[in-house]
């Protein structure tokens, strides 16, 4: 037991949490547990977990921002090759904090994991020449239950300047005129191009 490290409601976003694990390492390499379930419980997360899924991104690459409709999914998410900022946004009716968003860099170097309930929208962009990015779901995927935000809506406002991105907004989730500040252009894909900001999709005043 005790081999993570749980930073909770970070961000002041109830239920957001930052995990850490115990690396143990020699000269040899290192070993760590990426998930025990007796860990977790002990910092108060009861998570059944049920699907894992993997993805390869190129530099560049901002996949989001993602949420389910009517099948929203708990996720525990890392990068275990290269670097992501990763960013969640509260979704909840009713919370305090809805529409506010968090990020965190995670890399194959700090190991570390974020946690994002149920209830957000979800995205990251990779900032190294190729990022192997894994997460663990307590639901299974359905087809046709993907809903999504604008990634650069100024009205959520993350701060993806802060990680390299320049360009001015549009108007529109257009990743055209886009790069980071080492030229690399941003990569979207069509759909995420597509996505309006908070205030049209939830229609709030």
């Amino acid at each position: 037991m005790g081999q993570i490290t749980v930073e909770k409601n970070v961000g002041g976003i109830e239920g957001l949490c930052v995990i850490t694990p115990a690396v143990h390492g020699d000269n040899r390499g290192y070993f760590m547990e990426t998930y025990n379930e007796n860990d977790m419980k002990e910092a108060g997360i009861d998570i059944t977990f049920v699907q894992d899924n993997q993805s390869m991104s190129v530099k560049g690459v901002l996949r989001g921002l993602h949420f389910q409709k009517q099948f929203p999914q708990t996720k525990l998410v890392r990068a275990i090759r290269g670097a992501v900022f990763d960013v969640a946004v509260d979704l909840r009716s009713g919370s305090k904090t809805f529409g506010k968003w968090y990020g965190v860099e995670l890399t194959e170097e700090n190991k570390k994991q974020f946690l994002i309930p149920r209830g957000f929208a979800h995205g990251f962009l990779v900032l190294s020449d190729t990022a192997e990015f894994v997460y663990k779901c307590d639901d299974f995927y359905h087809a046709n239950d993907e809903g999504g935000l604008a990634w650069n809506d100024p009205e959520i406002g993350i701060d993806w300047a802060g990680y390299g991105v320049c360009g001015e907004y549009g108007g529109t989730a257009s990743g055209d005129g886009y790069s980071l500040s080492d030229g690399t252009p941003l990569k979207l894909s069509e759909k995420d191009q597509k996505w309006s900001g908070i205030r049209d999709t939830f229609r709030f005043n």
